[in-house]
């Protein structure tokens, strides 16, 4: 067994290597993504082993990336393209909501178009506005969007592998705050499917759910929960679209409980999506409602608040705290 400590970004580039290594058709294309190796460094290294014709540096045009994309996927290759903050992917919106989430079903299924988009998301690093947004809920609801977000090294390296493996286009949230705190990554044995929800923590009383960053709060909260004497269980989704609700279904029946957590505004959300549905299937194993704890209704406030709007586990521990006043 190989196993590795590394922070996210390392195993994000470890992962990108090893899928350019096994398909010459694996192509990078983004801003700055080649001798710099991009804003975050994912890509160093790769433009000095796998050439310019591999690893693209692109105009300053999110829309022209995306469209080249679709383009070199039509023609058999893969491409990845790189977003370099969240809140940059709107120029593309149009290209990944209109042509690449529909061109499948527009040829019947007879077309494939394996292209990933990484995009680095969410707060926790002091930047400005478009730089720390939550954007997830737009692609999850675009039929035709595969779209997933790793919350660990592990995860990150396996994650981004089974994307580009994909035939069908993959949103790939990378949550930026996690990019350097280290972990073990196993590198023979891959993690849970790309579309796998997985339990991280077990526990009897209450289930927490969430997915990227936030599953570091939500641990946090569940070791303070424990000193109080409250068993909490943990559930990361991992995948936002399509979302495996088994092992989140079968935990709600476990607790009778169940909080979720997201960085992203709670109005029409991934949180919305999951507790309407865990409310239908588990509606008689619920000893309370499913509440949400998320950012507010608002743009995302300039750094030195952030902390304000961002939840912590303060905030979790204060909806576990509702949840067991049932």
């Amino acid at each position: 067994m190989s196993v590795e400590t590394m922070p996210m970004a390392k195993a994000l580039n470890a992962g990108l290597r090893k899928a350019m290594t096994e398909d010459e058709k694996v192509i990078l294309m983004g801003e700055d993504i080649g001798p710099l190796g991009g804003v975050f460094r994912i890509t160093e290294g790769l433009h000095a082993e796998f050439g310019d014709k591999r690893v693209l540096d692109t105009p300053l045009a999110e829309s022209g990336i995306v469209g080249t994309a679709i383009g070199l996927a039509m023609r058999g290759y893969r491409p990845v393209c790189e977003i370099q903050f969240d809140g940059f992917v709107f120029p593309a919106f149009n290209q990944i909501t209109t042509q690449l989430a529909k061109l499948t079903n527009r040829h019947e299924g007879s077309l494939s178009l394996p292209v990933v988009i990484r995009i680095p998301y969410g707060g926790h690093i002091g930047a400005i506005e478009h730089h720390q947004e939550s954007p997830e809920a737009y692609f999850a609801h675009t039929a035709g969007l595969r779209v997933v977000a790793p919350s660990t090294p592990n995860d990150a390296y396996w994650m981004i592998q089974e994307a580009i493996a994909s035939n069908d286009p993959v949103i790939f949230f990378e949550p930026k705050s996690r990019y350097w705190p280290k972990g073990e990554v196993d590198l023979s044995a891959s993690a849970a499917p790309l579309h796998g929800s997985r339990v991280v923590r077990t526990g009897t009383d209450v289930t927490l759910v969430g997915h990227g960053a936030v599953i570091s709060v939500l641990l946090q909260a569940a070791e303070l929960a424990q000193s109080e004497g409250t068993s909490v269980e943990v559930v990361d989704i991992r995948s936002l679209s399509p979302i495996d609700y088994t092992p989140i279904v079968e935990s709600v029946r476990r607790t009778g409980r169940m909080v979720y957590v997201q960085e992203a505004p709670g109005f029409t959300s991934i949180g919305s999506e999951v507790a309407a549905t865990v409310t239908e299937r588990a509606f008689y194993s619920l000893e309370a409602p499913v509440l949400r704890v998320s950012g507010f209704d608002a743009p995302f406030p300039p750094a030195k608040v952030e902390g304000l709007y961002l939840p912590d586990a303060d905030r979790v521990l204060e909806a576990i705290d509702r949840s067991l006043a049932y």
